[in-house]
């Protein structure tokens, strides 16, 4: 006996198209309504964006070459304070924080304050930078981790010098921020991974500056650590 075929409902497109214009015809304030303001959002992002934080931008980045003329001078008051006409960072950070300028004056920020000994607020500005440079984002978070060694919090250093080392694995970062990590461990007495850390930057970094000069650290610290 043949299988008995199921009827299956059959879908009247006319209807649903019909219903559809009738819920567009009843709906058509709201739905002009809801479509103006996403054309809004939309146009006032893209304004916000690439009108107002570009021109903005461009006033930050002004001020910024004479802040940077003073910190490359080593005038650090001027490079953070100003000179009674152009900007220092601390006003360009506050000022113009939604702009890529604004952001990086936090980071000359946090160095400037390294340079002075104000080792809190170092780490306070350098924390709020983000950065996702190649270089720039392990240096800052390498100082991260050298404002807590001056404050004598090594395990907080230990972490940051870590971290710096693998924000981006490079010849030029990496291997510095792991030996910082390693002399950290050390003043710890921590011998044992001060060890570690070294033989990594002398297999994996050995014609760099820091891996050519390995082997008296390593010997040095086993040598603490009464390690064979």
């Amino acid at each position: 006996m043949a299988e008995q075929i199921k009827d299956e409902p059959i879908v009247d497109v006319e209807q649903a198209f019909s219903k559809t214009e009738l819920y567009i015809e009843q709906n058509k304030k709201s739905l002009m309504i809801i479509a103006v303001v996403i054309v809004g959002l939309v146009g006032g992002y893209f304004a916000y964006k690439y009108w107002y934080v570009a021109g903005e931008e461009t006033k930050a980045r002004s001020e910024m070459f004479k802040a940077e003329d003073y910190f490359g001078k080593d005038s650090l008051d001027k490079a953070m304070n100003g000179d009674g006409v152009a900007l220092g960072f601390i006003q360009i950070a506050d000022e113009f924080s939604i702009t890529p300028s604004g952001n990086l004056a936090e980071y000359y920020l946090g160095i400037c304050y390294l340079k002075k000994g104000q080792y809190q607020e170092a780490i306070e500005h350098l924390k709020e930078f983000d950065s996702s440079d190649q270089i720039v984002g392990p240096q800052a978070t390498g100082a991260i981790g050298d404002a807590n060694m001056e404050l004598g919090k090594p395990d907080e250093a230990i972490i940051f010098y870590l971290k710096a080392a693998e924000q981006n694995t490079n010849n030029f970062t990496t291997p510095i921020f792991l030996k910082k990590a390693a002399m950290a461990n050390e003043d710890k007495a921590n011998y044992v991974d001060a060890v570690k850390l070294y033989e990594r930057i002398q297999n994996e970094f050995a014609e760099t500056t820091e891996g050519k000069e390995m082997e008296k650290y390593i010997s040095r610290a086993k040598a603490l650590g009464n390690i064979n």
